[in-house]
Order: C-alpha cells, then sequence, then structure tokens
C-alpha cells in the first residue's frame, strides 16, 4: 500500500492537448424527426389558432380586438415552425468507443457526452404521435438520478432498439466480474 503511494502522480495536463470533443461525426436525426415536430407544433398551436378565428362567431366578443390573438398565434406558429426546423438541423448523436454523445438546442446548444461506465439502465420509449412517424427515444440513467441524464431523440425504432442493445452490452462488459460467484453462476451469467 504504501509502495502505491510513493509512485502516485497528479501532473498537469496542458489544454492545448486535449482531444477536442467537436471531433465527433454526429449521425443527424432522420427527416421523420423534422415531420413529427412540425406535427405536434400545428396540433398544440392549431387550437389556439382555432379559438381566434371562432371567437369573432361568438355574440360577446368585438370583432375589432379579436384579430389581434389571430395574428399573433399566427406569428407564434410560424417561429414554433421555423424553431422546429433549426431544432431537427442541429441534432445530433453517436456512439464511440466509450461514451455516447447527444447535442440539441438552437440558441442554447447542449452536448453531452455520457461515458459507457456511468450508465446504469436504459430504456426506450415513444408515444403515439411518434409511432406514428416510427420514431423512438433513448433514455440513459445514471447513478443517483431518478430522471434519465440523457435522452436521445429522433431515432427510428429500429435504430433505438440497436442503441439500446448496444449500450445494455456495454454497461454488462464494464460490470466487474463478482468474485464471491462460483464458476457456475459467472457461466450461466455469460449465457444468459
Amino acid at each position: 500500500m504504501t509502495e502505491s503511494i510513493e509512485h502516485f502522480s497528479n501532473e498537469p495536463v496542458a489544454p492545448e492537448s486535449l482531444p477536442d470533443y467537436r471531433d465527433a461525426d454526429l449521425n443527424p436525426v432522420v427527416p421523420a424527426y423534422l415531420r413529427h415536430k412540425v406535427a405536434t407544433t400545428l396540433a398544440f398551436w392549431g387550437v389556439f389558432l382555432l379559438v381566434a378565428l371562432v371567437s369573432p362567431l361568438l355574440p360577446f366578443v368585438d370583432i375589432s380586438v379579436s384579430k389581434y390573438p389571430l395574428a399573433g398565434g399566427a406569428i407564434i406558429l410560424l417561429l414554433s415552425l421555423l424553431h422546429a426546423r433549426l431544432d431537427a438541423r442541429h441534432r445530433g448523436w453517436a456512439l464511440r468507443e466509450h461514451d455516447l454523445v447527444y447535442q440539441s438546442g438552437v440558441i442554447w446548444r447542449r452536448q453531452v457526452i455520457l461515458p459507457f461506465a456511468r450508465i446504469q439502465h436504459v430504456e426506450t420509449l415513444s408515444g403515439p404521435v411518434e409511432r406514428w412517424f416510427d420514431l423512438m427515444r433513448v433514455k440513459c440513467f445514471t447513478a443517483g438520478g431518478q430522471s434519465a441524464d440523457l435522452v436521445v431523440e429522433g431515432l427510428t425504432s429500429a435504430t433505438a432498439g440497436q442503441v439500446r442493445q448496444y449500450l445494455l452490452e456495454q454497461i454488462r462488459d464494464d460490470e466487474p466480474a463478482d468474485s464471491s460467484a462460483g464458476p457456475e453462476t459467472a457461466s450461466d451469467d455469460a449465457h444468459g
């Protein structure tokens, strides 16, 4: 024990020698992701536009005032559709040898790099609208959190299943062997 303490070193690392995290070749999200975002944006803001269109037909609404909510709703809808397009363009993901990379954001860009060694649990999920577009999300959980630390959106259901399976294999390979388990338990774990 004292021998390992005597050989301990903690040399500084020069910032210019660090690898550039932006060198990861990111896979873009599938084109169906943009269609999904456009459909959900239209559905959400369409309700407000419908109310603005119907409000002049109501007897207790002043017709001259009802044009402003319609114009405001139309502007917000157009800005939301532009944001959806830019959002789909700026999203990307990559599986590398030791980690999963996910990038998102239009105004505030975010790139998360999650090492496989930190991942405790992986799940895939999709809502009814996502299933309509054959989309699925991969959620990665690390120790100590109740919510997902990384959610990769914009994958087809087939790709999401493959990513999930690959991550589960990496997690299983990174687990330390249980020294108290006998040879029968270890071989059962390797095959099952």
